[in-house]
């Protein structure tokens, strides 16, 4: 089955419904396509305007209270009082750049290596996770020698003019670098292998790539996976797989780079960053906005071996990137997790939600296929045939909607853009399952009388 699906074309506004909007909220958007340009896209088919977050809830403009299962960058909630009071404590003392001594950055990177495994030993800033895995890909390049870089089919690394032309799915004319080569979605639901098969099988798609790249003359530069492969529809298990598929790239040379913007920070529930479940130890890593709640910063970590074969030839500055305000924000969500115990929390909720999914599935089994998903990060695959496993992008985008009625928010993912992607703040709680998992399942009811 071919790729139908773009990540920015997943649940979006389209220009043709305009007419159907509301008079306010028609003026929001043409006064924004005005000025701001047709690239931007909306979500849903009828625009959300959001004026107020707390923890996992978000209000409309009309006091409208919606529960937030899509925002993973707030990761510690809306508005948590930590975040900003820590923001706005620091803002009233001084925010500048890092050719100046500050403690706030000195004690947060410190905190950080201590989480990672210990070959990990350095830390650099950035502003965004695009920017992190545009320095990381350099950084390869640099301490390799190589340009091939291997990537997931419906990779997500960002929007700098080099990762997005390793980012498939973003779509439209988007251009991928010529040393790129596509592995293919570990999507274990379709395969229909153990799990010992399906990692020989991916291994061999890897060493496939790898050769390929030999053939052409292009030598092997990294792998960069987010680990839990996000965009692919959201793909955490066989746990081990990965590790398996990293260890063929180190023997042919090339370098690991383990992007947890999204897997990160306790997300996936069993360890504090994703490549932990797979028993990985990545060469770099990167981080985005999660790391302080939302606040513009980011991250790369790495050996420093490697890190000190980009700095021998190139000086790196990021004239924000780790600045006092930021680092405030991100010690405060470190505090958060510690305090709050937010690793066993997404574990526990996690496979609360999981086990509330698969019984919305059990129920409505001749259009749902697959519930999948680690911590608060899951998937929830939608089909026409369930024999088949045929994809429906359009029931999911229809099943979307009719959340978005019942006061719940979520998007979709995946090549066809059928996997519904579950990922709520990490204050989530065991009380907010019901609404989610009533809403899904009279979503679910109303489509299935709906095509009788």
């Amino acid at each position: 089955m071919a790729s139908k699906s773009s990540i920015l074309d997943c649940n979006r506004f389209r220009r043709e419904d305009v007419e159907s909007l509301d008079p306010k909220t028609r003026d929001l958007v043409e006064r924004r396509e005005k000025c701001m340009g047709s690239s931007y896209r909306l979500f849903y088919k009828r625009p959300l305007n959001l004026v107020e977050g707390k923890g996992e809830f978000m209000w409309d403009e009309s006091g409208n209270k919606y529960l937030d299962m899509y925002n993973n960058i707030p990761s510690m909630g809306h508005s948590h009082p930590a975040v900003v009071e820590a923001v706005y404590d620091q803002m009233k003392k001084i925010n500048t750049h890092t050719r100046y001594l500050h403690e706030n950055i000195i004690r947060y990177s410190e905190r950080l290596l201590s989480l990672m495994p210990k070959e990990i030993d350095r830390v650099m800033f950035m502003c965004s996770g695009s920017e992190a895995n545009d320095l990381a890909l350099r950084i390869c390049s640099a301490y390799t020698g190589g340009t091939g870089i291997l990537i997931s089919q419906e990779a997500y690394h960002g929007n700098t003019q080099l990762v997005s032309a390793i980012s498939p799915s973003i779509g439209g004319d988007q251009k991928l670098l010529d040393g790129v080569r596509l592995v293919p979605t570990p999507d274990y639901y379709r395969q229909g292998k153990s799990d010992e098969e399906f990692t020989a099988w991916y291994c061999s798609e890897i060493q496939k790539q790898i050769d390929d790249m030999k053939a052409h003359g292009i030598k092997l530069s990294c792998f960069i996976a987010d680990s839990i492969f996000s965009s692919d529809g959201v793909h955490p298990n066989p746990k081990g797989f990965l590790k398996a598929a990293v260890d063929v790239v180190h023997r042919n040379g090339g370098l690991f780079i383990g992007d947890e913007v999204q897997p990160g920070f306790c997300r996936t529930g069993d360890a504090f960053w994703g490549f932990m479940r797979h028993g990985i130890i990545p060469d770099l890593v990167t981080m985005g906005k999660p790391m302080a709640n939302g606040i513009p910063c980011s991250g790369l970590a790495g050996r420093h071996e490697i890190l000190e074969a980009f700095s021998e030839k190139f000086p790196y500055f990021n004239t924000f990137a780790g600045n006092p305000v930021s680092m405030a924000a991100a010690n405060a969500v470190l505090d958060v997790i510690e305090r709050e115990g937010i690793l066993e929390h997404t574990k526990q909720v996690g496979s609360e939600l999981l086990a509330a999914l698969k019984e919305v599935q059990s129920a409505h089994s001749s259009i749902v296929g697959d519930a999948r998903g680690a911590g608060l990060f899951l998937g929830f695959e939608l089909v026409s045939d369930p024999i088949k496993k045929t994809p429906s992008p359009e029931m999911t985008q229809i099943l979307i909607n009719k959340m978005y009625e019942r006061k719940v928010l979520t998007s979709n993912a995946g090549p066809y853009g059928n996997v519904l992607k579950i990922r709520p703040p990490l204050v989530f709680k065991s009380e907010d399952i019901s609404w989610f998992a009533g809403a899904l399942d009279e979503s679910l009811s109303e489509i299935e009388r709906e095509n009788r």
